[in-house]
């Protein structure tokens, strides 16, 4: 046991250091014997078994942050997860959070392993989290990365952190910062499952045509017509779920192509990512 005097100064100190709570740095500097280095490494210990005894735990709660450069030609989406909404909820997890979503726009890492082995206030961002996981006692981890370059980059957060969307766009326009939100909000609303047809995968189009064929059939209408209507619906299907030719949600008198190319003559999407805790 230490015979050093461990101050309430010291304490403090290493609270401001590694943002661990007082008992546990009280106990870290007496372990040490008042040294602050080998008091730090005690506590990254202690996270490291917190992390290891929580390793099955579910961190389904959490935030979703989505972020651009200066310059609005890349985003990125993170989401940084923890195992209760009250966590999530906590200042300190959002700026740790918010920290990782900036080092993700600084860096050029394109895979959660490549953003996590980003350096962050002189540590690796890995180590963070372990050291995250041991000041807060619950399993803490970053399960989605994802970024998105274009010419013009739109951002959006929804829902109190719970959902993030990017949006790309073909040109840097006058007012696209706000057509642009408007599309990322229809993004987050509608969930569209593609840019447009050409998008939507060949094993979806497949199901719709079939499932529809079924439904043809099932009303007794005959063979010959079934080819025709079912090709009716697949439109209609296109029409809700691609995203050019969604009904746009402030103005149902024009679809999102339309209300682009009167934003900017030729003006479109890209590419979206749209990313939603927990799913």
């Amino acid at each position: 046991m230490s015979t050093v005097q461990i101050s309430a100064a010291d304490v403090n100190k290493l609270r401001q250091q590694t943002g661990a709570g007082m008992m546990d740095c009280k106990k870290a500097l007496t372990e040490a014997n008042g040294d602050f280095e080998a008091a730090i490494d005690y506590l990254r210990k202690k996270g490291a078994k917190v992390a290891a005894s929580r390793s099955d735990r579910d961190s389904n709660e959490g935030v979703v942050i989505a972020k651009t450069t200066a310059d609005g030609k890349k985003g990125i989406i993170v989401e940084v997860n923890c195992e209760t909404d009250f966590v999530a909820k906590n200042a300190d997890f959002v700026a740790f959070a918010q920290a990782v979503a900036d080092k993700a726009v600084e860096s050029n890492a394109s895979t959660i392993e490549e953003l996590t082995a980003q350096e962050l206030d002189g540590a690796k961002i890995s180590d963070l989290i372990i050291d995250q996981t041991g000041k807060i006692g619950e399993k803490i981890g970053v399960s989605k990365f994802e970024t998105l370059s274009a010419d013009k980059v739109v951002a959006y957060i929804h829902g109190n952190y719970r959902l993030a969307v990017l949006v790309g766009f073909n040109q840097d326009a006058a007012g696209l910062d706000e057509a642009g939100k408007d599309v990322a909000m229809q993004i987050a609303a509608m969930s569209p499952v593609g840019v447009d047809k050409e998008d939507v995968d060949s094993r979806v189009i497949e199901r719709e045509m079939e499932i529809a064929k079924e439904q043809i059939r099932a009303e007794g209408k005959p063979e010959a017509m079934i080819e025709k209507i079912a090709a009716g619906k697949l439109n209609k299907f296109y029409k809700e779920q691609t995203l050019l030719n969604q009904e746009f949600v402030k103005d149902s008198s024009k679809d999102i192509r339309k209300f682009l190319d009167e934003t900017s003559k030729g003006l479109t999407v890209t590419a979206f990512k749209r990313v939603a805790l927990g799913a």
